[in-house]
């Protein structure tokens, strides 16, 4: 699968620490960059059939149409698409006008990842979203207008400006709008953003621990009352709709990124990013060289790896995989830390599994890690 990062945006969201700028003066520049490393990259992929291509960011909506149909020929001049590929777009709502969508319709993209974050007003300021409570609802149904049926949406949770009443509301909208698949995450305070500023300063609350664990379980439980399936910490689909590209990474297969600050990983022991600059990526792939690292991952790194992206689904980590892969040095440091956290039914073994009881998944990641060779 190929993952392809749109380094742009139109402002800055106050949580978000992701790479992308807000000026759009080289996008063509870096549009012509991305092929080039698609090009030079093409042989880094065992599979060159696809099962799934995915435009992240940043905010590939900010591209016109044309620009999204460049790169997705130019992923096909070295790639071939499996017959049902996933190809995901990931669209603020102010993007997803009528012409956008009329375009977009008529090209390869067939799912589309919308970031609503939220139905209500107070909620989309303090996030500084570039669109409004209208646009989230309407862009929704423009796209299910315009036959986009497999469509994703993003809502934050644990926001200061909310409550667990109108997160209940929240999914009321949703559940109305028969959206299939959501990714739903609490409101963090990120390094170096505009909200971790706003909260230093008292400008803003800081977000609560336990009403966001609160509105956490109230959400899977609703979900799950209304036929989705919670399938990852931070997502829910009904059946036939999981994201087939998170899915992939979540089973540890292999993956390609392309762009700046894309990561990509060979299925075993090597992961590469790019440069998360996008003078110096631009710069270098129009010299033909690869602006990225790379480290081969230890034993311990697989390990703790596999351990954290395994326990956050519902089909955890493959005991028979970790036996195959890790030495007996890991595998009895692994079953010395699981014993008393079976036995407080922290964690189960199921079919050869190790899993999370969903009751303990708003901590997931903090189980895991008290698993990890350090």
């Amino acid at each position: 699968m190929i993952y392809i990062h749109i380094p742009f945006c139109k402002q800055k969201c106050s949580y978000c620490n992701f790479h992308f700028s807000t000026s759009l003066n080289f996008k063509d520049e870096m549009i012509r960059a991305m092929k080039t490393e698609i090009m030079l990259r093409k042989n880094e992929l065992q599979n060159k059939n696809l099962k799934s291509l995915y435009f992240g960011g940043g905010t590939p909506s900010i591209l016109s149409v044309d620009e999204i149909s460049s790169l997705i020929d130019e992923v096909l001049k070295s790639f071939s698409f499996d017959k049902d590929i996933e190809i995901t777009l990931e669209a603020n709502p102010d993007d997803l006008d009528k012409q956008f969508l009329k375009q977009l319709s008529n090209t390869p993209v067939n799912r589309l990842s919308i970031g609503t974050q939220s139905f209500f007003e107070e909620d989309l300021k303090l996030m500084n979203r570039a669109h409004n409570a209208s646009e989230a609802e309407s862009s929704i149904k423009r796209a299910q207008d315009f036959g986009f049926e497999n469509l994703s949406i993003d809502l934050i949770y644990g926001s200061p400006t909310s409550n667990l009443e109108i997160w209940k509301e929240n999914l009321n909208k949703t559940i109305a709008l028969e959206v299939p698949h959501i990714s739903s995450y609490a409101l963090t305070v990120e390094p170096k953003t505009a909200l971790e500023n706003w909260i230093s300063k008292g400008k803003v609350l800081s977000p609560k621990e336990e009403e966001q664990n609160k509105e956490f379980y109230y959400l899977s439980d609703f979900l799950k009352d209304n036929g989705f399936d919670h399938y990852e910490v931070s997502n829910f689909a009904k059946p036939g709709f999981y994201s087939r590209h998170n899915s992939s990474y979540w089973k540890y297969r292999e993956y390609l990124g392309i762009g700046p600050s894309a990561h990509s990983y060979n299925g075993f022991d090597v992961r590469s990013w790019n440069v998360a600059n996008n003078q110096q990526y631009i710069k270098k792939l129009s010299a033909g060289i690869l602006a990225k690292e790379e480290e081969i991952l230890s034993q311990e790194d697989q390990f703790n790896e596999m351990i954290m992206i395994g326990l956050r689904t519902i089909w955890g980590a493959d005991l028979e995989s970790l036996n195959q892969k890790f030495s007996e040095r890991i595998l009895d440091h692994f079953q010395h830390e699981i014993k008393s956290k079976i036995e407080e039914n922290i964690l189960v073994i199921e079919n050869n599994h190790l899993t999370i009881p969903e009751k303990h998944w708003f901590m997931a990641d903090g189980i895991a890690s008290d698993l990890f060779i350090v």
